[in-house]
């Protein structure tokens, strides 16, 4: 009996201790001294002012620049349609070159010619009397160069262009290039 009554003694203390541990949710467990249990401050929340701090006012946006205005177009193409003009300066160096080759002296014409040439860097007709000075002092190499380049140069100018494909034809057929010169004088005839 002795025992029995032991072990329900234990049980009605084990059941009593798990009743007082026993709390209903969001109550505290520890009971104030004085009354009532002094409320916990809120946690912070987020709050509509915080939400529309993150958005960008105007007037603290950085400005957007303006997209530059294209600049005006040119109705003139890339390239030249026509030789450069010459200057009087560089014209009078070809008459003096012109000089010079009619007495004989190619190196003397060369050099005034490289001087036009400097004053004047896109005309195709500085580079075809620099080919006839080549041609006179016979460099034909340097000679079909300085044609191919002021052919290149001649723009729409069909009289120059002319002359230039009949100076190259004379000078492949002085080197030996037939073909050439025969294909020179077609372009020259087609013009």
């Amino acid at each position: 009996m002795n025992t029995r009554f032991l072990m329900s003694a234990a049980s009605m203390a084990a059941f009593l201790a798990l009743a007082g541990c026993a709390s209903s949710p969001g109550e505290s467990i520890y009971v104030p001294i004085g009354g009532d249990a002094p409320r916990a401050p809120e946690p912070p929340r987020t709050t509509g002012e915080a939400e529309q701090s993150t958005v960008w006012r105007k007037s603290e946006q950085p400005e957007a620049s303006e997209p530059a205005e294209p600049s005006p177009r040119s109705t003139s193409p890339s390239y030249r349609d026509s030789g450069e003009s010459l200057s009087p300066a560089a014209l009078s160096l070809i008459r003096e070159a012109d000089n010079l080759l009619a007495q004989g002296d190619a190196s003397g014409a060369i050099a005034r010619l490289e001087r036009a040439q400097r004053i004047a860097p896109r005309s195709a007709e500085v580079y075809f009397k620099l080919s006839e000075a080549y041609v006179a002092s016979n460099n034909l190499g340097a000679a079909e160069q300085f044609t191919l380049k002021g052919l290149s140069l001649a723009g729409n100018d069909a009289q120059l262009q002319r002359a230039g494909w009949l100076l190259l034809a004379d000078i492949r057929r002085a080197r030996g290039n037939v073909a050439g010169a025969d294909q020179a004088e077609q372009r020259a005839a087609a013009l």
